[in-house]
């Protein structure tokens, strides 16, 4: 049996492999593969997102009366103002990268390192507000109750403007009976008990007439539907079942529980790919203290990380217009 050598011309090597596609190198091809990848699996979760919300287009939430908070000015309601910084913030991290990838085929070690450092700043601030939003939001601010077929029912003043239920409800001391091993019950963890119980709910809305009921549901007029003093006290007492509070992956405060799931996972997956570059960038940001490029005589690492770094700050435009915007 006769084995065939190929000869390359290159002594030592058996194969030189061919042309560089589209002039790159093979760090950064693949990263376009792995960027290509990513791009089709946030495009199927954004687009079941989307199906799931055209399905249930007349109970899904509204973000402008989700999103209100802003850090440090608690009981002011500013729709979208801090979800508007968190993305000014990302899109200008992409733009110091921007600018550290120019100065790196500049070969200025300064300005790379400057630029880096101000990216991952941007990419700090960004994840430590998204983690702040989270808890915001599995937090929760007015209270709400669950009825009997899963529909969520807000209050809200004549006037339209929500209301908590801390502001006409009061609270009863509660007692909780303790799981006994004669019971079978002594190895099951016992959760949280509830602030306040659907009869203390009927009650304080008995005695506060300036209390309505808000459904789920969006009327033409693109705003949730109110129901009438009579309507109101009929639901609460003949559907209610559990008062929810914050949002959680079973059911939240704000609406439809798809909608929390897909906030939590898509957000959540987006964020993992904001703290993944964080490190990798950190990682970056040192070896170009140390001078490993300058050694290389080259900066492509940092073209590379740029590459993945835009590409995140492209996917949140994205997750931005499909949650926040539309």
């Amino acid at each position: 049996m006769s084995t065939t050598v190929v000869n390359t011309g290159t002594e030592g090597k058996t194969w030189g492999g061919g042309n560089e596609p589209l002039k790159a190198s093979y760090g950064k091809m693949m990263m376009w593969f792995f960027i290509v990848s990513d791009a089709l699996t946030f495009s199927g979760f954004l687009a079941a997102y989307g199906f799931s919300r055209f399905k249930f287009i007349e109970s899904w939430p509204i973000a402008d009366e989700v999103f209100t908070h802003v850090p440090f000015l608690h009981g002011q309601e500013l729709p979208m103002i801090y979800v508007a910084f968190m993305t000014f913030v990302l899109i200008m991290s992409s733009v110091t990268m921007v600018l550290a990838v120019d100065a790196g085929h500049k070969m200025n070690k300064t300005k790379v390192t400057w630029y880096m450092f101000l990216t991952i700043i941007g990419g700090l601030i960004f994840v430590g507000s998204q983690a702040w939003e989270w808890a915001t939001f599995i937090k929760g601010d007015y209270g709400a109750i669950q009825t009997k077929g899963g529909n969520i029912l807000q209050f809200v003043d004549t006037e339209g403007k929500r209301v908590a239920l801390a502001d006409f409800v009061v609270a009863e001391e509660k007692y909780r009976s303790e799981h006994e091993r004669k019971n079978g019950l002594w190895f099951v963890q016992e959760g949280t008990l509830p602030t306040y119980t659907v009869d203390e709910v009927i009650k304080g809305l008995e005695s506060h007439e300036n209390v309505l009921v808000r459904t789920q549901v969006i009327n033409e007029e693109g705003e949730k539907t109110v129901l009438s003093r009579a309507e109101s006290l009929k639901q609460i007492k003949e559907n209610g079942k559990a008062v929810v509070e914050g949002a959680n992956l079973y059911v939240n405060e704000y609406g439809s529980p798809l909608f929390a799931d897909f906030f939590f996972f898509i957000t959540g997956f987006h964020g993992f790919h904001v703290f993944s570059g964080v490190v990798i960038n950190i990682i970056i940001f040192f070896n170009v203290i140390l001078g490993t490029y300058e050694k290389r005589k080259s900066y492509e690492m940092v073209e590379k990380v740029g590459l993945y770094w835009h590409f995140v700050d492209l996917v949140w435009v994205f997750v931005f217009t499909f949650f926040y915007l539309v």
